[in-house]
């Protein structure tokens, strides 16, 4: 079935132009596509492979290598200049989430290399884009041994395997493009990096539009090659006008003074490193060919960093990408002054398909900002969850539970401390807890079919050759290497880290309402939810308060919407906190049936206060003796405060089986000052001694 055509797909003309400028200059360096589900964020760039001009290349070849300029190195050459060579359409090859690392970068046969001494190569999906374009869908979803070859890969030009000193290198040069749907988690800011652009996508709130997008798609879905026939001559002009900007590119000239207004540009946005620099001038040159013109103008350079700038201003994991137009407008006069005028209109900046840079809901004034309206009251059936309305506590209690609900915005976040689950797991790789992957060290070999053979894609040269040593007189081979069968083959058995599911259990009570307490609550736990994005790991959020707990936040790898939901926690109403850890068991149970090879890590943030119910602090210990039983590990982080203290918290730790942690020791400096500390009082005491 032929593809939807490019030129049919209504609206998202920033999204457009930035494919566009990619297959005018594949040197920027790809984009990455941000937008909820169901804005054709596929659609349209499977459509761009039937834009890009064909590709001469070496006959027999499966590196696809150019003929005016062959590889060198090109596991199928020597082949010589200008030989024998065909023409055939540029590629769009997609990278599965779930590949394997063989699939990606290709995989050698180690029976041959051992056995014959050749090195036979079956290359991978890198091979297959070289000179064309490689697609990622969900590639926010990518493991992290699959980035790790993508980054190899872009930052070289080439992907190399080697397996026990066998090694192969090949060219591997495509333009990256990523579609990913940030309520799912955001990118390594590593590979977030090496896309050149970022669009953000939005469903379209014009009807008339919307209903034209319905129109076009079941029409094509009725007959797609008629609906493709009907766009046949918009999509050969275009075709034809990246082709004359692709010839254009080589002569467009960039003055002193455009770089400088790039580099000042760049420099007022406090952007990290200098690739946004090199991005915007190869995206500013490729705009203007696109426009038809040899210089680079200032509309050139405006288009440049709305495009190239967005993803390169996070400053910590819970920033939302984006650029404020009035500040570029401002850093472009500032950076334009003195120099020629006439240039640039701006006419693109009003653009209603550009990318929707309001301030997220969470911002001042917004519903997340935190600011409680005293008239209104709590209405009976707010969840756990809802956001805020204060008032009264639709509870009937006494003391400081019955106060009013509230929400209090989190201080600053800090490094914390690693908590980590004990023991070996499988899980995905991760920087957490010690598990049998992929990569990391060797600690054994394992045969095929073992318990963790799957786990490793690498042979071990020497394990294979101590299995096939027994058997070498009765094969009698003919050859002067061993022979080796697939039975042979050994794996490298290899400890490394791994992600985990981290499932905050929140007290929202209102013995948690005091307004700086729950501030450096949330700030903590904001600080261990910012070492969960850099870990790799998932998180949820159980909250309990009134008389029934809540799932917040169902585990995610979005790291983000936990942050939001924290910040919008309303506090209040009595304590149930054995329904907490009831539901925490639930949350557990449903998620090890999703996936069951990721080991949970539950923290508990509370002051060990049981007050609703019937024999509220019975039954909380009866939950925290089942989660114990099931062997999940957990943290107590004690929010008691104050110098009289109940231990209300060490003892519900006791009965988890948990690591017991007062909220001021999160901070990992105050940990390293706690054994500083321990340390001089123990040198003091063997002097004195």
């Amino acid at each position: 079935m032929r593809p939807f055509p490019f030129t049919a797909v209504v609206g998202m003309a920033d999204l457009r132009l930035a494919l566009v400028l990619s297959a005018v200059s594949p040197a920027i360096g790809g984009v990455l596509v941000r937008g909820e589900k169901g804005t054709a964020k596929s659609t349209m760039v499977r459509a761009l492979a039937g834009l890009l001009p064909e590709l001469d290349v070496v006959t027999g070849c499966r590196f696809s290598c150019d003929p005016a300029e062959v590889d060198p190195e090109c596991p199928d050459g020597p082949h010589q200049q200008g030989g024998e060579h065909h023409r055939r359409p540029a590629r769009l090859v997609e990278l599965p989430v779930g590949a394997a690392e063989d699939r990606v970068v290709g995989s050698l046969n180690l029976e041959r290399a051992l056995g014959e001494g050749v090195t036979d190569y079956q290359p991978g999906l890198l091979a297959a884009a070289h000179r064309g374009l490689l697609y990622v869908d969900e590639v926010n979803l990518l493991h992290d041994h699959l980035v790790d070859a993508l980054l190899d890969a872009a930052a070289m030009g080439r992907a190399t395997v080697e397996r026990e000193g066998v090694s192969v290198s090949h060219a591997a040069r495509f333009v990256l493009i990523g579609t990913m749907n940030p309520e799912e988690g955001e990118l390594r800011p590593q590979l977030l990096d090496r896309f050149g652009l970022t669009v953000e996508v939005a469903t379209s709130r014009d009807p008339q539009e919307r209903v034209e997008v319905v129109r076009r798609r079941m029409a094509y879905e009725n007959d797609p090659d008629d609906f493709a026939d009907s766009y046949a001559d918009d999509e050969a002009e275009l075709a034809k006008k990246i082709d004359a900007a692709q010839q254009l590119l080589p002569s467009v000239r960039i003055t002193d003074d455009a770089l400088v207004r790039i580099a000042e540009v760049c420099a007022s946005f406090e952007v990290d490193g200098m690739r946004a620099d090199i991005v915007m001038a190869r995206t500013a040159a490729a705009h203007a060919a696109w426009s038809g013109c040899e210089e680079v103008t200032t509309e050139d350079i405006r288009v440049a960093a709305r495009l190239a700038l967005p993803h390169r201003r996070r400053r910590n994991p819970f920033d939302a990408p984006g650029i404020d137009e009035q500040e570029l407008e401002q850093a472009l006069s500032e950076a334009s002054s003195g120099t020629e005028s006439g240039e640039g209109t701006g006419s693109e900046q009003s653009d209603p398909d550009g990318p929707d840079d309001d301030p997220p809901p969470g911002g001042p004034g917004g519903p997340g900002s935190g600011a409680p309206d005293p008239g209104e009251q709590e209405p009976p059936h707010q969840g756990v969850g809802s956001p805020p309305r204060g008032g009264q506590a639709g509870e009937q209690g006494a003391g400081s539970e019955q106060g009013q609900q509230h929400t209090v915005e989190s201080g600053n976040p800090y490094r914390a401390r690693l908590f980590s689950v004990a023991g070996s797991g499988t899980g995905e790789q991760g920087k957490r807890s010690r598990a049998i992957t992929e990569t990391g060290r060797t600690i054994g070999v394992q045969p095929v079919g073992g318990r963790d053979a799957g786990r490793s894609r690498t042979p071990h040269l020497v394990g294979t050759l101590y299995a096939a040593a027994p058997h070498q007189r009765a094969r009698r081979g003919t050859g002067t290497g061993p022979v080796i069968t697939p039975r042979d083959v050994r794996y490298a058995l290899r400890e490394g880290k791994e992600s985990n599911l981290v499932l905050f259990c929140v007290d929202a009570s209102g013995s948690m309402g005091a307004r700086e307490r729950i501030r450096e609550v949330k700030s903590a736990v904001l600080s261990l939810l910012m070492d969960a994005y850099q870990r790799r790991d998932k998180v949820g959020m159980v909250a309990f308060r009134g008389s029934e707990a809540d799932l917040v936040l169902p585990p995610t790898s979005s790291v983000e919407a936990a942050a939001v939901r924290l910040e919008g926690l309303p506090t209040g109403g009595r304590t149930p906190l054995a329904e907490g850890l009831v539901k925490v068991s639930e949350a557990l149970r449903i998620e090890s049936i999703r996936d069951p090879r990721r080991r949970p890590l539950v923290v508990v943030v509370t002051d060990g206060r049981a007050t609703s119910g019937e024999e509220p602090v019975a039954r909380a210990h009866r939950a925290a003796e089942k989660l114990a039983s099931n062997g999940v590990a957990s943290v107590v982080m004690d929010c008691e405060t104050g110098r009289m203290r109940l231990g209300l918290a060490r003892e519900l730790a006791a009965r988890l089986g948990a690591e017991h942690v007062p909220l001021g020791a999160v901070a990992a400096d105050t940990l390293a000052g706690e054994i500083k500390a321990r340390t001089a009082r123990g040198n003091d005491v063997r002097r004195a001694a």
